[in-house]
C-alpha cells in the first residue's frame, strides 16, 4: 500500500474515471450528482472514486446549505508535474528522435 503522498497521488490518477472527474472538476466546483451524470456508474460507485480523490489531496468537499460540493485541489497536481519534469530531460530527446525518424519515414525511400 501506497504510504508517500506522491504515491497516494498517481495511484488516484492512475484510474481514467477518476482523471476524468479530475478534467470535469478543472472547470469549476460540482455536486456529487453532477460529476456522476456523465458516468454509466452508481452513485455510491462515483463516491467511492471521490474519496480516493480526496485522500490523495486532490479535491475538498465544500458545504453550502444541504450541498457538498466538491472543488480541484490543485497542489498535489503542481508536485506530481514537479516531480515529473525532472525526468523530462530523458524523454524530450527520445520523442525528437522519433519525429525525425517518422517523418524520413513519410518522405519516402531516396530516389
Amino acid at each position: 500500500m501506497a504510504t508517500d503522498q506522491l504515491s497516494v497521488v498517481f495511484a488516484a490518477l492512475a484510474d481514467p474515471t477518476r482523471r476524468a472527474i479530475i478534467a470535469r472538476l478543472a472547470d469549476g466546483p460540482a455536486t456529487v450528482n453532477e460529476i456522476a451524470e456523465p458516468f454509466a456508474l452508481t452513485l455510491p460507485a462515483i463516491s467511492k472514486h471521490l474519496k480516493v480523490l480526496e485522500r490523495a489531496g486532490l479535491i475538498s468537499r465544500g458545504r453550502q446549505a444541504q450541498w457538498r460540493p466538491c472543488t480541484l485541489e490543485a497542489e498535489p497536481l503542481r508536485e506530481a508535474t514537479e516531480w515529473m519534469s525532472r525526468y523530462r530531460q530523458f524523454w524530450d530527446p527520445s520523442l525528437d528522435r522519433l519525429d525525425a525518424h517518422l517523418k524520413s519515414l513519410m518522405k519516402g525511400p531516396p530516389p
